[in-house]
């Protein structure tokens, strides 16, 4: 399993800004098993924007490590 941190953001909400992050990780990932969020806050000059931070792990296929491996 590995695990990676995403941060995702939304002008909707907290929860929103975490789904947009694990959108953006399902793009790019497969076997995602969990995704946590670690913290929200809001950040922008009036304070608009949600922001989400996220771990999401997945499996990792043992083609994939060796692959990385020389």
């Amino acid at each position: 399993m590995k695990i990676i941190e995403l941060v995702g953001s939304s002008r909707v909400s907290t929860d929103d800004a975490a789904k947009q992050a694990l959108k953006s990780a399902q793009k790019r990932l497969r076997n995602i098993r969990a995704v946590d969020i670690v913290s929200t806050g809001l950040r922008g000059e009036n304070l608009d924007e949600y922001r989400a931070h996220v771990r999401v792990a997945f499996l990792v296929e043992s083609t994939e490590i060796n692959d990385g491996i020389s």
